[in-house]
């Protein structure tokens, strides 16, 4: 029987099969795609992804967050599993490999398992967490968050869309509401394979990035409360214009930003107008501050100073301000035993690696609450994610898994 020192590999070209075919579920505008969640796009990529299961043999398991656990058994019947997870949902404008790289990176492994006849001790679970992306019914890591005990279900399931459709709602129209408990299932390690989804490991030229810690965030919503008028009657001096304080505000969350450098970012990517008219000043403008930073301490004193700061600039021109922060987690340092495992694979299959902080959420950021977690991440071209431009090569998707495969199966446990 093989074992995890041996120079295993999965199979890069089925692997790469798989993401072309669940890319045509949902297909973007621009060679992406926009399969959001609970959408019936959702619905179609989610069937695509259990018959495949299915046919690797494995046994299905859905949470009342619709959130799929699809399980390879171990020898050792109270042995808890090893899990491997991400997400289909994708943003509006997403492309093809953000979130589903690491679910179908997860079924490889599995069929790569079946392959090679490995059996492990410890079972293997391949995990698509729903809402993961935030677009549709914020905040993001939404199932994951309500998993770890950190957001209520019943909140999530009042999350509406900009339609407002709800997440409980919808989840019940494509039949995606499962029986069991949310965070009722226990862990032994989770494991997720991501594209970096920014610029380092090509900068580099490294294949893997072996993932160390997570960034906090905070997305503060704002709403800013002005006058509607006429915006070519209304005297300058006159005027109560939202846009003008939200105007300020992003300027100023560019400032705090840049002063809490290095390790810290922060900007607007959603704004709302109302009436939202040309030649009407906005009585209202909602948009969202998304700061991050991977130091506890930066994080809260920009969200603070942000705060402070947008409400002199509302009350220096008349404008009402209600901020709400609809988004939030903290800092997550990932089980240095599981990062060792991941970096040691690397090193074993000679890959070029270095150690990375994500800036970008992921579920593995509420896993690590609950159980030991750990990433792993391969280069993207240009850093470019959330577009449907977004690209990968074979290689780098192969890489990874390889590297994935390998600290699974030290995980869990090859048995001879």
């Amino acid at each position: 029987m093989t074992s995890p020192g041996e120079n295993l590999r999965i199979n890069g070209d089925r692997l790469w099969e798989s993401l072309m075919d669940m890319a045509k579920v949902g297909p973007g505008i621009a060679g992406g795609n926009n399969r959001q969640t609970l959408t019936d796009a959702d619905k179609e990529g989610r069937a695509l992804f259990q018959s495949w299961c299915e046919d690797a043999g494995l046994s299905m398991g859905v949470d009342k967050m619709g959130t799929m656990f699809m399980t390879r058994p171990g020898t050792d019947p109270e042995a808890l599993p090893v899990y491997i997870g991400s997400h289909l949902d994708t943003q509006p404008t997403g492309g093809k490999y953000d979130g589903v790289l690491g679910v179908l990176a997860g079924l490889e492994v599995v069929r790569s398992m079946n392959d090679l006849g490995i059996r492990t001790k410890h079972p293997i679970v391949v995990t698509n967490w729903t809402n993961e992306e935030g677009a549709r019914f914020a905040p993001a890591m939404l199932a994951s968050g309500v998993f770890a005990g950190a957001i209520p279900m019943d909140h999530a399931y009042a999350r509406q869309d900009p339609d407002g459709k709800s997440f409980g709602e919808e989840l019940e129209r494509i039949g995606w509401v499962g029986e069991e408990e949310v965070g009722a299932r226990k862990m032994h390690a989770y494991f997720e394979y991501h594209i970096e989804q920014g610029p380092i490991l090509e900068a580099e030229d490294r294949q893997i990035g072996v993932v160390t810690h997570c960034q906090g965030l905070w997305w503060l919503e704002f709403t800013l409360t002005g006058k509607e008028a006429h915006t070519g009657s209304t005297p300058m001096n006159m005027r109560v214009n939202a846009g003008l304080a939200m105007a300020r505000i992003i300027e100023m969350v560019q400032e705090v930003a840049m002063a809490a450098q290095p390790g810290a970012v922060g900007g607007v990517g959603q704004v709302k107008f109302a009436p939202n008219s040309r030649n009407v000043l906005p009585a209202k403008a909602v948009f969202t501050v998304d700061i991050r930073s991977p130091d506890q301490q930066k994080l809260d004193g920009m969200r603070a100073e942000i705060e402070k700061r947008a409400a002199a600039i509302c009350a220096e021109i008349g404008v009402g301000c209600a901020v709400e922060a609809i988004g939030h987690f903290d800092p997550v340092t990932f089980d240095p035993v599981l990062v060792g495992r991941v970096r040691s694979a690397a090193e074993k299959l000679g890959y070029s690696h270095m150690n990375i902080i994500s800036g970008a959420g992921h579920d593995a950021c509420w896993a690590a609450k609950v159980a030991p977690a750990t990433m792993i991440m391969c280069p993207c071209v240009d850093g470019l994610s959330h577009n449907e431009a977004e690209d990968i090569s074979l290689e780098w998707a192969a890489s990874g898994c390889d590297v994935l495969f390998h600290a699974v199966l030290e995980t869990a446990g090859i048995v001879d």
